[in-house]
Formats: structure tokens, sequence, C-alpha cells
């Protein structure tokens, strides 16, 4: 259904709103650093008059997604949806192997989890990551996530069990329940970041009910895989939903969060009262926790001063969702902590973008603006919301990029932050 729905390319209404005034152009992140990319305008509204379900222009693949073009245009053209439409339909019938695996976090974490020193021993050798460029296309040079001993179900069982042993079997939480939604890295790979989230929600007074989830399908969507991205949103709300009707669905993965409130309905096209229930629930954890902030419901006594200062970088998908910079208040009520905006409009990554071989170096490109301001502000530590921007931050600065949640929890004394 979702492919015949890009093929239909319902954004396509929106292409007469195109006044040809090229703001998205000067804003694109990846036309400026590479001749490969006509640029948003050229690859969405104007050549979309001329497809008819045909592909145009090849370098329409160039396009890494980010949405700026969408967020930029006065004219609210759907830019952005448009030209990831465009790419579904192009790329229908030869989808590359490389694209059909990259997207399987989930199961990446599977194989990776139980064997991870050697998983992680195997991603660091030249070599081994040499081969698998030649054979599967991803540059080997790419950042890649670290491999965890545990996963973070593994985890919460065990701290749920401790937790319900020393509160009791009749203990309520105060505020209530809430859904944590922490996407297929935070069960995998990012495993602190949703420790982070519930051990801060709990220190709140909420409970925190973690049911079990599979992926969203945003990184299928991205490469194209409608069909397998639609399958997969669908799937995830109904876990979700069944975790209790009406309550918040917190999410610590800004990407995620944003498939769920936009692109599983703008640009796959999907009609389903459980996922549209689902998406108008979901709320950014930043959002979340500076909303309890700003209503006094936070217990901003309780935050150790910390003098710092702090480099942030907004993921695209983030912005994109129009929610403002919530983070930069969030961290910035710990006291001593000053936060300084990337003012860059992408890291580059863009989801698997940067991972792949022949846009390994435009990737690189497009970050090394952010990647000299946080050495610049601080080479030690960085704040983003998103899994795999962290990746790329972490990997072009040697930094250490923490979700701010994280920053909130050290704030809170339940952690060091710079512990391992």
């Amino acid at each position: 259904m979702s492919l015949d729905y890009a093929k239909a390319s319902m954004a396509r209404m929106s292409l007469d709103s195109c006044v040809k005034c090229t703001i998205c152009e000067t804003q694109c992140p990846v036309s400026r650093v590479t001749d490969l990319f006509t640029g948003p305008k050229f690859v969405g509204p104007q050549a979309e008059r001329f497809r008819a379900g045909e592909s145009v222009d090849m370098s329409l693949d160039y396009c890494s997604g980010c949405g700026i073009c969408t967020t930029a245009c006065p004219q609210g053209v759907k830019i952005a949806e448009i030209n990831a439409q465009a790419r579904a339909v192009m790329k229908e019938g030869h989808m590359p192997l490389r694209d059909r695996i990259i997207p399987e976090t989930i199961l990446e974490g599977m194989l990776m989890t139980p064997v991870a020193p050697v998983a992680n021993a195997a991603l660091a050798n030249k070599p081994i990551r040499t081969v698998v460029e030649k054979v599967i296309g991803v540059h080997r040079d790419a950042p890649v996530p670290k491999a965890r001993m545990q996963t973070f179900r593994g985890w919460y069982k065990k701290h749920k069990r401790a937790r319900d042993a020393q509160l009791g079997p009749n203990y309520v939480a105060p505020r209530g329940p809430v859904v944590f939604f922490h996407g297929c890295a935070g069960g995998y790979f990012e495993v602190e970041t949703s420790k982070a989230t519930v051990e801060v929600l709990e220190h709140l007074g909420f409970e925190v009910l973690v049911p079990k989830q599979g992926c969203c399908g945003l990184a299928h969507q991205s490469n194209g895989l409608f069909g397998r991205a639609e399958s997969q949103v669908k799937k995830l709300a109904r876990q979700l939903a069944e975790a209790g009707k009406d309550l918040p669905v917190i999410g610590s993965s800004g990407s995620c969060a944003g498939m769920l409130r936009h692109e599983a309905h703008e640009i796959l096209g999907i009609d389903d009262p459980v996922v549209t229930d689902v998406g108008s629930r979901v709320v950014e954890l930043s959002e979340f926790l500076l909303e309890l902030i700003d209503d006094g419901e936070f217990p901003v006594d309780q935050l150790h001063s910390w003098d710092i200062t702090i480099p942030y970088h907004q993921p695209c998908q983030v912005k994109s969702q129009g929610i403002g910079m919530p983070a930069i208040r969030m961290m910035e009520t710990i006291p001593g902590v000053r936060v300084v905006e990337s003012g860059q409009p992408c890291c580059g990554i863009a989801g698997t973008y940067g991972l792949k071989k022949e846009k390994y170096e435009i990737s690189q490109r497009v970050g090394k603006p952010l990647f000299d301001m946080v050495k610049e502000t601080n080479p030690k530590l960085a704040a983003c919301e998103t899994d795999t921007c962290r990746w790329q931050i972490a990997k072009g600065t040697g930094a250490k990029v923490v979700h701010p949640v994280q920053v909130i929890h050290h704030g809170l004394g339940l952690g060091n932050i710079f512990a391992r």
C-alpha cells in the first residue's frame, strides 16, 4: 500500500506552491558540499512535474532525507516527502542488498550482543571492515555502534525485580504510569540512555512501563523499503498501545519519535487509527522533562551545581517536529551548565546515509563544521538526541556524546556521566 501511495505521491499536491525562491537550495547540507546532488528544488518540486511515476534524475539518491528543505520552505512545499517517495519508486525492483541489510538494527543487536567483545573487535579491525566495504558496501571508516554485553530489556527485568522488592507489592507511583519507547538502538546499543531515562522518570515519581517493542521502520523508509517500514511501524504502534490507553509515550530517540509523529503519515501515507493514536501521544523526552520544569513539577533544588559548557546539536528529524529546542533549557536548569547550540543544520549521518561507501565522504564533509564546533567548545562532552547522530559526532570528534537526559541524570546525582 505504501509504495502505491508513493507512486501517487500525495505530497506532490503541494508542489504548485513552489515559487522557485531557492531557499531550500541554500539550506541543503548535501548540495553545499557536492555536485553529485542537484539540490532539493530540482529533484523535488521541479522534477516531480515531469515524473509521472518515472525517475527523471538519478542524483535523487544523493538526497540524505534530512528534511531541512521542507522545514525551511516558506511556502509549505513538502520537498523532503516528495523526494523520499520518488526515491522509493526509483529503487523499486532493484534494491541493493546492502540497503536491505543495514536497516535491520534489531537483528544486528540480537546477533552482536551474545558475542559483544568479538563483535566490537571485528568492527574495529580495518582488514575486516575493508572486506565488508567491498562485499556489502558499508564504508570501512563509517561510524558503527558498540555492542553491549547486556540488552536494555535484560537490565530492565533485573531493575524492576529489585525495585518491586524494595518498594513492596502495594506501591503506587505518585505520578502514575508512562510508556517508555526506547527504539531499536536504545534496546541494544544505547543502553545507557535507556537506563538513564528509566531512572530519571522513576526518580520523578512515574511508573515506567516498558512493553516489548520492535522497530519503527524509519531506516527502512529512508532506504525506500516502504512495505517493510509500514509493517514495522504498525506492529510497533500496537505494541505501545497495549501498554495502556491514553498514556504518554515518552521517546528517547528523537528520530524514532518523528517516525510515529510524522513520516508514517506524511511519507508512507499510513491511515491507521492505532498509528494515529500512538503518534498523537508520543512526546520527545527532553520536551516532556522541560514541561515538568516549566510547570514547577521537577525537583530543581535537587540538581547539583556543575560548572561545564556542553556543545549541543539537535538532529534534523527532531528539528522537523517543530518542538523548538527544549533540551537546551532543560540542561541549563542545572546550575553552572552552559549549553552552546551547534548552529549547524546536519551532522551528515542521516540514519544510514553516511554508512554507505559512495556517500561516506559527503557525510563527513557535511559534518565537518559540526565536528570543529564540538572540538572548539568542549572536546570531551557533547549532547544530541538521536543515536546515529551521536555515533557520527563521537567518531568525528573523539568526544563522549550523550542524550540530554544523561546530563539531567548526572545533575540529579543518579550516576556519573563520565563513568565507563
